[in-house]
């Protein structure tokens, strides 16, 4: 897909530490930058007859090579340039492909260069990384160039690029890059050079361009030593159980290339008519624009028992690693293609809430601050500097402590959020699962979270939901809404899992609960903010999982009514929330889409969002809370929630699933 403007382009993206992009419009407008906003510079440039041209990085005093146009795909990034003598496209392909677990957590991106010479000029590719790539504090770097042996014969060149003194895992915290691991440039392309320059601290690539038209690439991988601390063990990356060391899974990556290359650009095309057809061309590149994000905003790890973790980082709002509510809103990406990502995402949390020092009777928030799950780290009471939580700071492992420790304040816990996030999430993977069996060990638990909706989630008192931004509020309608959602779930398990009784009892009580909703949250033409707010709205994006279930909680009427509101207080980039503020999420936005099966009604949300990535002042990684009339991000940089674009086209897939099982 052609595009002309994003507010931060995708170029390397595997894990919140490993995450380089280019944060304007020509690739050579700006230096790339981590997430974060913190340089992680990358140059690249061709010498045309002597002359330098410059097509990556900020250059200022130099010429560069005009860039025509910009593609984008899910696992691609495609920047075309040329001049009066040449012509050249750069291909950064990062390929997540959430079929293979092994591709989603190898730590290799392809850069591949196409140069065609229009004259007859001497023409060579430069390429340069620098040390900021593996440096976050000062410290001597170190490196060297090698060649190593492919297992179907011939080699390959690389170069390493590392920190002379570093400690795995080291730190922990929020906008923060890697401080440790090694740093890998690579190629098997006939003539290239790679160096490792001691001098100006950087990894160099290059190739004499022999013909007129010619290939050249490079693989950039990164080897982080460790990956994860989990619950008292430190954890190394899902891809070292079929890599011994990097240097093998390099050499695969260059090995299968052709193949992994062919299956993402079928992958990419599924993907996008698949996005054009629920939600048209400004879907298909919000689709696009979020794959990789949402994926690369997580590690791919396994527990003791070989089983799946896959566990996010709160990037740009605070760190916490394995958030309950940056997982619900992502899921629909990865229940599309993958349940095991979502169980991945849940086992880290029934694990927490079972352990002593968790002693609420609601599901927990998180299990640490990245890289650490070591517990709960959201709502700490102040315990005498015990923890402080800058960035940097790594948490103690709460996860050790015994019962009575009083650590936590109830204030700042999102009880009935998190409960109904828990039994969402399990219920969805269940179903498309087409079993309970990941749900079966959970049952006591999951039991004792209906029970609490059931109790507090018909009218919940002042409480946080997962817009915790937006600070506590009492009688939240949309909250409630998850309550009963929730309840549905657990009785979708109860089916699955055989006990129809169960079934009947619990879907019953939410039926119920829901029809006692829309007596109490009506008011005249839509449904409210909070019970007892007259004249107040908001976005009821919960009540998507109504449709994903087909459980008819809710009444046609009151989806019709809410989609027309919503569609009258639309702005410039999109819908507010609520009626408190003009700012909005994008997450939900596309949730709310999806409560329409109306394409145009659809395309009246979803515009709008595109629009606000098009034209946006803040050049970061797809920001998901921002405002509607300016289209100025207000927080929150790369998050893994923006897996929730993918609603519509989940709720077409159940839609269609469930037409199939009628005939």
């Amino acid at each position: 897909m052609i595009i002309k403007k994003t507010a931060s382009v995708p170029l390397i993206t595997h894990d919140p530490y490993f995450s380089v992009w280019s944060p304007s419009d020509h690739l050579y407008d700006a230096d790339t930058m981590h997430w974060s906003r913190i340089s992680q510079r990358m140059y690249g440039s061709l010498a045309v007859d002597g002359e330098t041209y410059y097509f990556m990085g900020n250059h200022d005093d130099n010429k560069v090579l005009m860039q025509t146009c910009m593609e984008l795909t899910a696992t691609s990034t495609i920047y075309h340039f040329e001049n009066e003598a040449v012509k050249l496209s750069v291909r950064f392909t990062s390929p997540l492909l959430l079929e293979d677990p092994l591709l989603v957590s190898r730590p290799c991106t392809y850069v591949d260069f196409d140069i065609e010479k229009k004259k007859d000029v001497v023409v060579s590719l430069h390429l340069e990384l620098t040390a900021e790539l593996v440096r976050y504090t000062k410290g001597k770097i170190i490196g060297g160039s090698h060649q190593a042996s492919l297992p179907s014969g011939g080699s390959f060149h690389y170069a390493t690029m590392s920190k002379a003194n570093q400690a795995p895992l080291g730190h922990s915290g929020d906008n923060i890059t890697i401080d440790w691991g090694t740093l890998y440039l690579a190629s098997d392309s006939k003539g290239t050079k790679i160096l490792f320059d001691g001098e100006e601290e950087c990894l160099k690539g290059s190739a004499a361009i022999q013909d007129q038209k010619e290939k050249v690439s490079f693989v950039i991988a990164y080897d982080d030593l460790l990956s994860i601390y989990y619950f008292g063990n430190w954890k190394k990356a899902y891809w070292t159980e079929q890599y011994a060391t990097i240097l093998d899974a390099i050499a695969a990556s260059l090995e299968d290339k052709k193949v992994v290359l062919k299956k993402a650009e079928q992958f990419d095309q599924r993907m996008e008519e698949a996005a054009e057809k629920s939600g048209g061309k400004e879907y298909a590149y919000l689709c696009n624009l979020s794959y990789r994000q949402s994926i690369a905003a997580h590690k791919l790890i396994t527990d003791e028992n070989g089983e799946i973790i896959f566990l996010s980082k709160e990037n740009d709002s605070n760190g916490c690693i394995g958030t309950v509510d940056v997982s619900y809103p992502s899921i629909p990406l990865y229940l599309l293609h993958n349940t095991e990502y979502v169980k991945g995402m849940l086992r880290p949390i029934f694990r927490f809430s079972q352990l002593p020092v968790w002693e609420f009777d609601f599901a927990p928030h998180d299990v640490g601050r990245y890289p650490y799950a070591s517990g709960q780290v959201y709502g700490l009471k102040n315990h005498k500097g015990e923890y402080d939580g800058e960035n940097g700071n790594i948490a103690p492992f709460y996860h050790q402590f015994p019962k009575k420790c009083d650590i936590y304040e109830y204030h700042f816990q999102m009880p009935v959020e998190e409960c109904g996030n828990m039994l969402v999430m399990t219920a969805a993977a269940c179903l498309l699962d087409k079993n309970a069996d990941f749900a079966l060990p959970y049952m006591d638990i999951l039991k004792q979270w209906t029970k609490y909706l059931i109790e507090y989630g018909d009218d919940p008192g002042e409480q946080l939901c997962t817009d915790d931004f937006a600070g506590h509020l009492s009688h939240n309608v949309n909250l409630s809404a998850k309550a009963i959602v929730g309840i549905e779930a657990y009785a979708q398990i109860c089916r699955l899992a055989g006990s129809e009784k169960d079934y009947e009892t619990y879907h019953e009580k939410a039926k119920m609960m829901a029809e006692s909703w829309e007596d109490r949250a009506f008011d005249q033409d839509h449904y409210r903010l909070t019970f007892d707010g007259e004249g107040t709205w908001s976005l009821k994006y919960n009540t998507i999982w109504d449709k994903f279930f087909n459980s008819n909680l809710f009444s046609d009427q009151m989806y019709e009514k809410e989609i027309e509101y919503y569609l009258k207080k639309n702005q410039k980039y999109g819908v507010p929330l609520d009626n408190r503020k003009s700012y909005t999420k994008s997450d939900w936005i596309l949730w709310s889409a999806a409560l329409t099966d109306d394409l145009e009604q659809r395309k009246q949300f979803i515009e709008p969002v595109a629009r606000y990535q098009q034209e946006t002042e803040s050049r970061v990684p797809f920001s998901d809370w921002y405002d509607t009339k300016t289209g100025k991000q207000n927080a929150f940089i790369a998050r893994s929630v923006q897996g929730g674009i993918f609603m519509p086209i989940l709720i077409d897939r159940m839609q269609f699933i469930g037409r199939q099982g009628t005939k």
